[in-house]
């Protein structure tokens, strides 16, 4: 995974959690499912990066063969 995607995924999810806890504190139901939304994006997007990685490793090892 690139560090920018990496770094820009866990930013999400981190910005996420803290919307979530500050809109569940101010009972701000929209601000707590934005922050969801946030924490959700950040985790598909970490995952994607985790799936490409996988994807490179394997295609290298069959080259290798």
């Amino acid at each position: 995974m690139g560090l920018d995607d990496e770094v820009e995924a866990k930013i999400d999810q981190v910005k996420g959690k803290l919307k979530e806890e500050v809109g569940k504190r101010g009972a701000d139901p929209s601000l707590e499912a934005e922050g969801r939304k946030d924490r959700a994006r950040g985790k598909v997007k970490e995952a994607w990066e985790e799936t490409k990685d996988a994807l490179e490793k394997g295609k290298e090892a069959l080259k290798n063969r």
